[in-house]
């Protein structure tokens, strides 16, 4: 009897398929450019919320300095714990329907690609503006007092010391909340926006099969996040760069250049670390 269901089932898929292969694959199109542009547009939002809130400032600054420092705080906060504190469904309704409903039909969406990525934009920034925050703060202070000392302005020591190993801290965060998106475009149907998820039902509503379509929609969505995963970690791994790197110096008292190890590259808690892979520093195995 199972068996009997399992091969009904494949020939019910394989139907649809020949059917409407070309409009699944439409909608897995609009998918993954609503979630990259849509990611893309939120880390840009999330990387000045991110830098913004950590503008440091003391008791002898400027009374307006301290004052407009302390009011984009409170905004910040504000944008972030409402958009994360609410659905995304919601969040499309609101601005797809609230602003004709308060501007009396005046003001309203024509292109419905324009008010998902807006949605689905504004609320990966607010996730990513605790991201890039929480990665600014990680770490370690004594590289921002060692550039101070010698002469760095705030300017330059975030944008040469500080936020390239805060991006490479929060690179994981950012892949994560792409898998989210290519997911969670599933809810722009309540505006009418045609993603994948929207040609399910539109298919299922023509064929009244259910399950087979929403195999199809399981499969696909599987596929895309792992695709989408592994081509992350390479990135990841690109941006962790080589173990081995060579110094140069043109004083000739201090150690002549070489080729090192860098003996803190990887995690213990990862694949590259030493323990994983069980070699020591110099590449060889460990007993």
């Amino acid at each position: 009897m199972f068996i009997d269901r399992l091969t009904q089932l494949g020939t019910d898929i394989a139907k649809l398929w020949a059917q409407y292969g070309s409009v699944f694959l439409e909608g897995v199109r609009n998918t993954l450019i609503l979630a990259v542009v849509a990611t893309a547009i939120g880390c840009v939002i999330g990387f000045f919320c991110g830098v913004l809130q950590t503008i440091p400032y003391t008791k002898t600054d400027h009374i307006l300095k301290r004052f407009f420092l302390k009011l984009i705080r409170v905004i910040i906060r504000v944008y972030v714990e409402i958009f994360r504190g609410t659905p995304m469904i919601l969040q499309a309704v609101f601005i797809f329907y609230g602003l004709p409903y308060f501007s009396g039909n005046a003001l309203q969406f024509t292109n419905k690609w324009v008010c998902a990525i807006i949605v689905v934009s504004i609320n990966t920034g607010a996730y990513m503006a605790e991201s890039f925050r929480g990665g600014i703060i990680s770490i370690d202070p004594g590289q921002t007092e060692g550039a101070k000392a010698i002469g760095m302005t705030h300017f330059q020591t975030m944008n040469s010391v500080i936020l390239p190993q805060a991006l490479r801290n929060i690179m994981p965060q950012i892949g994560n909340n792409f898998i989210i998106n290519v997911k969670d475009t599933s809810v722009m149907f309540i505006i009418g926006f045609t993603e994948f998820f929207a040609y399910h039902k539109m298919v299922t509503g023509a064929t009244f099969k259910y399950f087979p379509s929403a195999v199809i929609e399981m499969v696909g969505y599987l596929i895309m996040t792992i695709v989408a995963s592994i081509i992350l970690r390479k990135i990841e791994k690109k941006m962790d760069g080589s173990g081995s790197y060579e110094l140069v110096n043109d004083d000739q008292l201090v150690m002549a250049a070489g080729t090192y190890n860098n003996p803190k590259s990887g995690s213990p808690y990862d694949e590259r670390s030493k323990e994983f892979t069980g070699t020591d520093n110099q590449g060889g195995r460990t007993r």
